[in-house]
């Protein structure tokens, strides 16, 4: 089978699994037999796909998105039942995706029966260097799948705006940060 048809199979990006062939981390065998076709083993496959499960990983940015918090929760539980795999563990918290703290995100990351770490968005695993959690997860033989790989706008909209807001309360106090963190957003779209 091709490298193109594994990933699809496999619910990765076609353009993430030729990375990981590049880096040597793909998860099975796979040889190039041409100047544009690569390989997989399928059979090679086959073992390590009823070890281990699925953790299932959602977040919000504020408590305002509860409800969206528990669609993600169904989205991500729908999809997994479609695939027949076993679903370990399943994880949801209300926290920023620029803060690095998220325990029930550690504690997915950290279970070894967790081989494959579903999201719906890579931004609701974090909003920088998911490619490292990606990287570091390959290195353990397990992965991450990324079910939508388009940009949720407002969420990282609210998380400028926490940011903002961070800096304007050290620059001018608690009270008045959150209207001109909001005040200079607003400049820099019309702006």
């Amino acid at each position: 089978m091709n490298l193109t048809e594994w990933a699809k199979s496999q619910s990765v990006h076609p353009q993430t699994a030729y990375r990981w062939f590049r880096e040597g981390t793909l998860p099975v065998p796979a040889q190039r037999v041409g100047p544009r076709t690569i390989l997989v083993n399928v059979k090679a496959n086959a073992a390590p796909e009823a070890v281990g499960g699925l953790g299932l990983y959602a977040r919000v940015s504020s408590h305002d998105q509860k409800d969206d918090l528990e669609r993600q929760v169904a989205r991500l539980t729908r999809w997994a039942a479609a695939t027949g795999r076993p679903v370990v563990r399943v994880e949801s918290e209300i926290s920023s995706g620029m803060n690095g703290a998220r325990s029930k995100a550690q504690r997915l990351l950290a279970d070894p029966a967790v081989t494959t770490v579903v999201v719906e968005h890579k931004d609701r695993l974090g909003r920088m260097n998911v490619e490292l959690v990606e990287a570091a997860l390959a290195a353990h033989g397990r992965r991450l799948v990324v079910l939508d790989d388009g940009e949720v706008e407002d969420d990282l909209v609210r998380d400028v705006v926490e940011v903002l807001t961070s800096f304007c309360a050290r620059l001018y106090g608690r009270r008045s940060a959150k209207n001109r963190a909001r005040k200079a957003l607003q400049a820099a779209e019309h702006g």
